[in-house]
């Protein structure tokens, strides 16, 4: 057995194993949170490097039904200073992208955010007529068709200039979108604490290294999607890719 690996497994079952997540010390509200007490209990330094977590390993926690790769941006959208048309004016992400293109949510005193309903997914359009691709080159792309639009008040909300049929929304380009996965998961591979039934950490799984040919064949086939989470006022992109833990779950070649 590799001697990292090694060494992770002892550091769960010394640190983790037969706990349970303490919030204390802890934002209950922060989503990360349980992530940070695991990374700790692990012996892993909070830091925001694309770099495998532990001795060559990416780890992730247990979670309720999906599992995220990274929250990775998308280095080319119509509101950034790379943008995909030179003819079209830079877009103001606040307050005309996602007026556009997203949606008010009502709970949050119509806050616009780009997420949940005009999330593009791959090969079908959504109402909002947006649709995710992946090209001969392996760049992914975030479209919009105005024929495809399927909400009633789109001749006035969407101004003329951008009422066209396949319009670059965002783009995450191959070269680097390959960097993050690979740097993340193509070294030693991954792992994953899981708990029981009771919330109690209860086992270790390990997975393969990851590289990106056989990353973007998941995107492809929908396995891999893109779960949007960006909203006004928060400068966050909240772009993460992610998979349903059935599919991490089968993933897994060993668990202690």
């Amino acid at each position: 057995m590799d001697p990292n690996k090694q060494k992770i497994i002892n550091l769960f079952y010394l640190n983790v194993a037969g706990q349970k997540y303490n919030s204390s010390g802890y934002n209950k509200r922060h989503n990360g949170a349980e992530g940070h007490w695991l990374e700790s209990k692990m012996g892993i330094a909070p830091n925001a490097s694309n770099t495998p977590d532990m001795l060559g390993y990416e780890m992730k926690k247990d979670t309720r039904s999906k599992t995220s790769f990274g929250d990775w941006d998308a280095d080319i959208a119509l509101w950034k200073k790379n943008k995909p048309y030179q003819a079209i004016p830079r877009l103001d992400r606040d307050s005309e992208f996602l007026k556009y293109f997203g949606k008010p949510n009502v709970k949050k005193d119509g806050r616009l955010s780009w997420s949940g309903e005009p999330s593009p997914k791959i090969k079908q359009y959504n109402l909002f007529g947006q649709i995710l691709s992946v090209d001969a080159s392996k760049n992914i792309f975030a479209y919009y068709s105005f024929s495809k639009d399927s909400r009633s008040s789109k001749s006035e909300l969407i101004p003329v200039n951008l009422q066209q049929e396949n319009l670059i929304l965002a783009q995450w380009t191959n070269i680097l979108i390959q960097k993050r996965l690979e740097r993340k998961f193509n070294n030693k591979g991954w792992f994953k604490c899981y708990k029981d039934s009771d919330g109690i950490y209860s086992s270790i799984g390990f997975g393969e290294a990851i590289n990106y040919n056989s990353w973007i064949n998941l995107v492809k086939s929908g396995v891999v999607y893109l779960d949007l989470g960006m909203y006004a006022t928060n400068k966050r992109p909240y772009m993460t890719w992610r998979a349903d833990n059935k599919y991490w779950d089968s993933m897994v070649i060993e668990k202690y």
